[in-house]
């Protein structure tokens, strides 16, 4: 049965929403990256190659990716608590399944299932917000949901590593996935307070949800997330190579660009939170400008020699236009989905994001091979520039649908 619905509480309740919202995504972001720093135990213990150790990634992200949208629907049709509990105890058991792996086979296995719970997060999630959060604090909520994701991307790697040194990789990734019974037990105990979001109401003549997810506002969504995840991936992937390459910066140096870069982007979604809650009717032009000034920082780094002091206080501060871009656009993406929608919106769209991540990397290594790594900055910055024409575009359309006169009944 769907879950009810009724009018947001306080704010001590949207609190503790947002506390149990944000946990599950702590672990579903600390998950995908638990899998890298266990590939040289499992290549000494089961003779693979890195492709094949790759593959586990690839297998989960591309499940997450593939199913996240199908789950949106389901999650509209039939409330998003049930899947919840279900895709985190998933995610979290299929982690500690990994522990008892006689072969790779089997850490490609359960590195399916993983994703298959994984892909349940950001469609319940973000219905679950909509449903249960007071609209004056929605921009905050959204904000320290994507906080909390990149926590568990930052904590997976050095966490995970030192546990597998200590205690071996099998009880490192025992423990890490047991992490998520409690706060499976917690989701159920608090799961009153988590409200769907109002179910839809369709009009007569109205759109499918397959039309909903093909017309062109919602379109346009996609290619936002998708091109800004793509400009992102290639920072993380290529900027300490880069640097090297145009400046001969230092290695250690250049770590530090990126690791300033991650730490303004992270930190960023607070204030972008903030401001989407207290200025709703410009957030456009607040994307814009961010996204406009994370461009400059990119460009400089890749066109203007500068000392290295210098280089992480650049880096700090496009990563923080960046991040605070982030949660304005999330809610323009809320603002645009109709009532009882969100799940399959949010879902389908945000698949752009593993997509775009894994579009970028190789040809820009190609552009490094070629010789030609003065470029590969320069076409991070195009893409955000592409990223804005979505969206302003997709801003455009949804309000002139919302402002058009409903079918006759």
């Amino acid at each position: 049965m769907p879950a009810e619905t009724s009018a947001p509480a306080g704010i001590g309740q949207d609190a503790r929403i947002i506390t149990l919202i944000g946990t599950g995504h702590f672990l579903s972001h600390f998950y995908v990256l638990t899998l890298p720093p266990l590939f040289l135990f499992w290549q000494a213990e089961f003779n693979v190659s890195f492709a094949e150790l790759g593959l586990a990634v690839a297998l989960m992200s591309g499940t997450t990716a593939l199913l996240q949208t199908p789950v949106g629907f389901w999650v509209d049709k039939h409330g998003a608590r049930a899947f919840l509990v279900g895709g985190t105890l998933l995610m979290a058991l299929s982690m500690s399944a990994m522990a008892f792996a006689p072969g790779i086979w089997a850490i490609w296995l359960f590195a399916i299932l993983s994703g298959v719970g994984n892909s349940v997060i950001h469609p319940a999630d973000y219905a679950i917000l909509a449903g249960s959060i007071d609209k004056t604090r929605m921009g905050r909520a959204f904000a320290l949901h994507t906080f909390t994701g990149n926590l568990g991307f930052a904590l997976a790697p050095p966490v995970v590593a030192l546990l597998a040194a200590t205690m071996g990789w099998r009880m490192a990734l025992l423990l890490v996935g047991l992490l998520g019974v409690p706060v499976v037990i917690a989701i159920l105990l608090q799961s009153r307070i988590l409200r769907d979001q109002p179910k839809a109401k369709k009009a007569e003549g109205g759109p499918s949800g397959r039309e909903l997810l093909l017309s062109r506002p919602i379109l346009l969504f996609f290619g936002f997330f998708m091109l800004s995840s793509m400009a992102g991936s290639g920072i993380q992937s290529w900027v300490i190579t880069v640097l090297g390459k145009l400046w001969g910066t230092p290695v250690a140096v250049a770590s530090m660009v990126l690791t300033g870069y991650m730490i303004g982007a992270t930190s960023g979604t607070l204030v972008g939170g903030w401001v989407a809650d207290k200025s709703k009717r410009n957030l456009i032009g607040f994307v814009v400008v961010l996204t406009c000034f994370s461009m400059a920082t990119i460009l400089a780094l890749g066109l203007l020699p500068m000392p290295e002091f210098l280089l992480p206080i650049v880096g700090f501060l496009g990563g923080l236009a960046m991040g605070a871009s982030r949660t304005p656009r999330d809610v323009m993406l809320k603002d645009a989905s109709p009532p009882g929608e969100i799940g399959k919106v949010f879902g389908f769209v945000s698949s752009g994001l593993p997509l775009g991540g894994a579009i970028t990397p190789v040809p820009l290594g190609f552009l490094i091979d070629m010789g030609y790594p003065m470029l590969v900055l320069p076409v991070v910055a195009t893409l955000l520039g592409l990223s804005l024409l979505c969206a302003g575009s997709a801003q455009s359309e949804a309000r002139s649908r919302q402002a058009a006169p409903a079918p006759a009944e």
